[in-house]
């Protein structure tokens, strides 16, 4: 893999972004059509980033979602890529504290979206602050039911040897880092190959404490918030059939199909933030 320089990074990112927002018009959930948005219709999308990714990875579905109007809150978790000590402390208790506090400060109920490792994250948050959230969205994600972890998860997946092929240990940290040489034909197959480059430079190391802290959900708590699920048919991190199994697993949730891979910001954008606001149009009254 050639490298790519924090010039050219900056440079091929800022290009897409402005190609998406000129592109913005023809948004649907399908990628071709029309477009949402209009006085009254306005939402607040919190968006939560998967392991070893930044809320920077939502770059490109935030210029459409903020063409379109909305307001878009996509932070960095707590202690991802920090010193030895901030990643020892971290944990799938406190970024759930972490993500309810974004969603209880926006001033209405938000949509709380979560990629990847992400969907743990956003359970805990709606375990935590129900009547903060419209509706819960999992992308690719892991939507786990109570009393599981992402660690005891594998006892339920498809065998991965590609994915467990690309983390490596952190060399000091309880932590688990990405070897970048065949990480793409694994997060990113699909997308344009610069902007899938530029995204390896920016990944960070994952703590692996909050990977073993088995979910707390109630059906008075989390159990009350609207679930939705945007499965990505080409993901090879997740496959389409852990993501199936994941829905069997806490059935209810509705379902939207994206022809993606497991970084449908990348490969899908449009799509993706069709599919959102769709979501949020539907907890209008």
């Amino acid at each position: 893999m050639r490298p790519v320089g924090r010039f050219a990074e900056r440079s091929s990112i800022a290009h897409a972004l402005l190609s998406i927002a000129l592109e913005v018009p023809r948004i649907s959930a399908h990628g071709r059509g029309f477009f949402f948005g209009g006085a009254g219709a306005m939402a607040v999308f919190v968006l939560i980033h998967g392991a070893w990714h930044g809320g920077w990875c939502f770059d490109p579905v935030r210029v459409v979602l903020e063409a379109a109007g909305h307001r878009v809150i996509a932070p960095d978790l707590p202690g991802m890529g920090g010193s030895d000590a901030e990643i020892r402390a971290t944990t799938l208790a406190g970024w759930g504290d972490f993500a309810a506090d974004l969603c209880r400060s926006a001033g209405e109920p938000v949509i709380l979206a979560g990629h990847s490792r992400g969907g743990i994250v956003i359970s805990e948050a709606a375990e935590r602050a129900p009547d903060a959230i419209a509706a819960l969205v999992y992308i690719c994600a892991m939507m786990l039911p109570s009393g599981l972890s992402r660690a005891s998860w594998r006892e339920h997946a498809v065998p991965n040897p590609a994915f467990a092929a690309i983390q490596k240990p952190h060399p000091t940290a309880n932590a688990r880092v990405i070897d970048p040489t065949h990480a793409i034909d694994v997060f990113a197959q699909l997308s344009p190959r610069d902007q899938a480059e530029a995204a390896l430079t920016r990944l960070v190391a994952e703590p692996d404490g909050p990977r073993a802290e088995p979910l707390h959900l109630t059906p008075e708590n989390y159990g009350s918030v609207p679930r939705h699920y945007i499965e990505c048919l080409h993901d090879r991190t997740i496959p389409l059939a852990d993501q199936r199994r994941m829905q069997a697993l806490q059935p209810g949730a509705r379902v939207v199909s994206l022809d993606a891979d497991h970084s449908p910001f990348l490969s899908a954008p449009h799509a993706l933030a069709a599919a959102l606001i769709a979501i949020a149009k539907g907890t209008k009254p």
